[in-house]
């Protein structure tokens, strides 16, 4: 009997950083404990001892890994086989601004101890506030040399690409690219599955004991893809007045959906995220019975066939999805 045929309702796992804060309580309704320092949710992940854990239906209790392992080809359906689940899903409240960073691709990370999966990864701006920046990317020009002095400067900010993000807008991160998420901002990201991050450059900053946060510097710069220059947001794709495509990449296809009746999704032998952004949607088959509320997400394996989806009133849906 299938085991992971209908919608998949995930345990969230929280992360806890300096740079977090509460709005992952205030604005995704999360349940989060005491602390002002809640900086990631991961909805979605099958990484090492990282686990979502099915709450609800026939396979309550199980990880994400135990359904990749025995119930590969219900939940990845012509994906099948996969060795894990392919992409991580999160939220991020950036109360502050975040370090510069890099991620290798699959080739680079293959080689670590232990290896790893690439980081290739997009952004969906869910809220900001004045001033909040986004640095993504090398200004134009900027060489390895250039940077190396500039880090040596403690002047690294300068070589970086950076503007001021809209709610709405999402931003395609390669890995190779040098990225950070500035103070102020929400984020729903999609990454492959890895947690590997080369941390370039802190603003200067050190703690209360005068100790700065270490850095990966020579890593970083091998990772670095120096012939990538500034990123900007994504143009939307607008395939029908209900789909925006965001992102297509060999990792992953990011789509924004708008819908205000009922829709059917999936029935084409892939798993799809469905993550809410805005408003609320019933996903028919779902074992809880209750509506997706913004922040929430539920995973449709391919078993689960085409599933109705019905807004209450008008719902903003991020539907994510392999190639």
């Amino acid at each position: 009997m299938p085991v992971c045929d209908y919608p998949l309702r995930l345990q969230s796992l929280f992360r806890r950083y300096l740079w977090g804060g509460r709005r992952l309580a205030t604005m995704l309704g999360k349940s989060l404990g005491d602390g002002d320092d809640y900086a990631e949710s991961w909805e979605v992940v099958d990484h090492g001892a990282d686990q979502s854990i099915v709450v609800a239906g026939a396979a309550q209790g199980l990880t994400l890994r135990q359904l990749v392992a025995d119930h590969g080809e219900e939940l990845f359906g012509k994906h099948a086989p996969l060795p894990q689940f392919p992409l991580l899903f999160k939220f991020l409240d950036c109360h502050r601004t975040l370090s510069v960073q890099v991620h290798p691709n699959d080739q680079q990370a293959a080689l670590l101890d232990p290896p790893d999966l690439g980081k290739t990864e997009a952004w969906v701006v869910l809220a900001t506030e004045p001033g909040s920046k986004i640095y993504a990317g090398l200004k134009s020009g900027v060489s390895r040399e250039d940077l190396q002095r500039a880090l040596t400067a403690g002047t690294c900010e300068e070589c970086l690409h950076a503007f001021e993000p809209q709610v709405g807008d999402c931003v395609f991160v390669e890995a190779g690219t040098v990225h950070a998420l500035g103070a102020g901002l929400v984020i729903a990201e999609i990454q492959q599955a890895s947690d590997t991050t080369f941390r370039l450059f802190d603003f200067n900053r050190v703690d209360a004991q005068g100790n700065s946060r270490p850095l990966h510097v020579e890593q970083s710069l091998a990772t670095i893809d120096f012939n990538r220059g500034p990123v900007h947001s994504q143009q939307p794709v607008v395939d029908d007045t209900l789909r925006e495509r965001l992102v297509a990449c060999d990792k992953f296809v990011l789509d924004r959906c708008t819908w205000q009746q009922f829709t059917s999704i999936g029935g084409d032998q892939r798993f799809h995220l469905l993550v809410v952004v805005d408003g609320s949607a019933s996903v028919v088959g779902d074992p809880t019975a209750e509506p997706l509320s913004a922040g929430q997400t539920c995973l449709l394996p391919a078993a689960a066939g085409a599933v109705e989806v019905v807004p209450q009133g008008k719902a903003v849906v991020l539907d994510i999805y392999l190639p």
